[in-house]
């Protein structure tokens, strides 16, 4: 048995196809603004990939670049500005942020209409609550790949291995919605395996390199992995065994081009939302 290769690369191609001709139906031109601070080489890499992924399906792309001593009162007062431009529908504040700016401040200020990362407290609120809000792109992305792939989490069991905000938290949130039974694992938690063998979906996404081999998967599991690990020798590599893992699993997403195309892609599509105007009847 060898795991069906769930490509994020393919079906990124195609929903940006389709987000493309969504675009072109609009009365407006989808407008993403993204505010760059500093100099870290992998957010001005993701950043290029927005703007090429932007330009691509049709949506005009707005980046402003600032350097690390910006102050935190010149990054909220911008925010501000794109919150009151209306030809502005998505703001996107590149993560992470230099030390004396207040992440939490930052990204409060960004209205929850154009908070197409989906940070704001107002979103994930709702997003627990179950109701509609703009979800981050990677937990939505994980979530369309199984969908897309015919993967119903309804009555499975999923296990997520790591907790952050960013998309431990949501994406198991996520499965909940779709009336998966959720387990989240952790630094902390014992005898890892014992529990991630139990699940039907696995999400691995502890940003710790190979830690899941074949010992740690179920028979036919749908492994999705959401690690990027950087090796000494420049390969990127996720948190998961891909070889091993390729033999026990029944779906298995690789790094990279598994995730990693698809946050870019959700991305897109919630600037498309947002143009909408129809996630929210208050925008603020």
């Amino acid at each position: 048995m060898t795991a069906t290769i769930i490509s994020g690369k393919e079906l990124s191609e195609r929903l940006r196809g389709e987000l493309a001709d969504d675009i072109k139906e609009l009365s407006v031109q989808p407008s993403l603004a993204v505010i760059l601070i500093g100099d870290d080489p992998a957010s001005h890499s993701y950043v290029r990939g927005k703007e090429k992924a932007c330009a691509a399906v049709g949506i005009h792309s707005i980046v402003k670049r600032h350097p690390a001593s910006l102050p935190e009162e010149e990054l909220l007062a911008e925010i501000e500005a794109l919150n009151e431009d209306s030809s502005v529908h998505g703001i996107l504040v590149q993560l992470p942020l230099p030390d004396h700016i207040s992440e939490n401040a930052v990204l409060e200020k960004i209205v929850i209409g154009k908070d197409v990362d989906g940070f704001h407290p107002v979103n994930v609120g709702r997003l627990l609550t179950g109701k509609k809000a703009f979800t981050p792109c990677t937990p939505l992305g994980i979530m369309k790949m199984l969908e897309i792939s015919g993967v119903d989490p309804k009555g499975k069991r999923a296990v997520v291995v790591g907790r952050s905000q960013l998309v431990g938290r949501p994406v198991g949130q996520l499965l909940l919605n779709k009336d998966a039974t959720v387990t989240y694992c952790h630094s902390k938690t014992e005898d890892l395996a014992s529990v991630t063998r139990e699940a039907d979906i696995l999400i691995a996404a502890a940003g710790r390199a190979g830690m899941i081999g074949a010992e740690h998967v179920k028979d036919d599991a749908v492994v999705i992995d959401v690690g990027v690990n950087r090796m000494e020798t420049g390969k990127l590599t996720g948190d998961v065994q891909f070889e091993p893992v390729r033999e026990k699993a029944g779906w298995l997403t690789p790094v990279p081009g598994g995730v990693g195309p698809m946050t870019i892609t959700m991305l897109l599509h919630n600037t498309v939302e947002a143009a909408r105007g129809t996630m929210f009847d208050v925008q603020s």
